[in-house]
């Protein structure tokens, strides 16, 4: 088997991709750390770029670093790394949210791995309608299996279902625009001009729906004069819910591998995606989003998924900002 160096530049391609990952208002709340001895890569919350108001209990935060953590994973099977990757590796260490260890190549490719990798750079959420056009079975069977891989669970909810949760998500997002703190924490996250590279860009952020069906998140929570023109977004929107069996930070991390997972499969076929996360963001309304058809679940976020256009990335931090030595 090859020799693979984690060198400088392996680093660099290896956090680059990891930090293309999405995260709650584009947060990117994680840090990277080398351990050389044992050739492991941890990445560790980083609790200076939370979002307290919707999400005290840090469980978005997990889910975000979970999706970094896919994206590295994916990264070092592109360059011929077997990966083992560990969740919470130290109970002592509660921010050490997990270890990727390459110190071994891998036998054979990854099937399907590279179409992954390639996706990585080309996945932004969307923000702006869909046409409508339905995404075949078939490709829909494929994010199910993604989430499977996972140790997640991917439903596609019938229309009554679909119906109910933007229901709630609509709820949700009357509470975020209406309540103090979440309004001021969302503002906090849009970025204009030369301000740090995380956050959500004006220019990135969408219309509201001209019919009032499809809740889209109001960064700018209720400023008329900052809103894009209203728009007609599809009106059968393709909802899909993401759930664990149970519902610890090791179950958030696997959620936010399972969302990248989800997410890169989509883009590679063209599968567009934006993620509605205000119901997760009242404890009463997320226990409302699980279907009790289904039996016991925690639903993590909802995923909107159809076609339309690539859309717009939104900034990342630099490799040197988020892979230091310091501990």
């Amino acid at each position: 088997m090859p020799t693979l160096a984690l060198d400088a530049a392996a680093l660099e391609k290896l956090v680059s991709a990891a930090v293309a990952a999405p995260s709650i208002h584009n947060s990117q709340p994680w840090r990277f750390h080398l351990q050389p001895d044992t050739s492991t890569l941890e990445v560790r919350a980083d609790r200076g770029r939370a979002v307290p108001a919707a999400d005290p209990r840090g469980r978005a935060l997990h889910i975000s670093v979970g999706a970094a953590v896919l994206n590295l994973r994916v990264a070092a099977r592109h360059l011929g790394w077997a990966p083992e990757v560990r969740l919470l590796p130290d109970p002592a260490e509660p921010d050490l949210l997990a270890a990727v260890r390459l110190d071994g190549a891998a036998a054979a490719p990854v099937p399907g791995s590279e179409w992954l990798y390639e996706a990585i750079w080309r996945r932004h959420s969307i923000r702006t309608p869909f046409t409508g056009e339905p995404v075949p079975p078939t490709v829909l069977d494929e994010l199910v299996g993604a989430a499977g891989a996972e140790d997640a669970a991917l439903h596609l909810p019938d229309h009554a279902e679909t119906a109910r949760l933007l229901h709630l998500t609509a709820e949700a997002e009357r509470r975020n625009t209406t309540d103090e703190a979440q309004r001021t924490e969302s503002r906090s996250w849009i970025r204009t001009g030369d301000a740090p590279p995380y956050g959500v860009p004006l220019a990135a952020l969408g219309p509201q729906d001209l019919a009032g069906h499809l809740p889209v998140r109001d960064f700018t929570a209720i400023h008329a004069a900052e809103h894009q023109a209203p728009a007609l977004f599809e009106h059968e929107p393709l909802i899909a819910v993401l759930a664990t069996e149970h519902d610890t930070p090791e179950d958030w991390l696997r959620a936010g591998l399972a969302l990248e997972h989800v997410l890169l499969a989509a883009t590679v076929h063209g599968v567009r995606a934006s993620l509605l996360h205000q119901a997760m963001e009242w404890p009463h309304l997320r226990r409302e989003a699980r279907d009790p058809h289904r039996g016991p679940g925690y639903v993590q976020i909802l995923i909107r998924l159809g076609y339309g256009p690539e859309g717009a990335p939104t900034p990342r931090l630099a490799v040197r900002d988020v892979l230091g030595p310091e501990l």
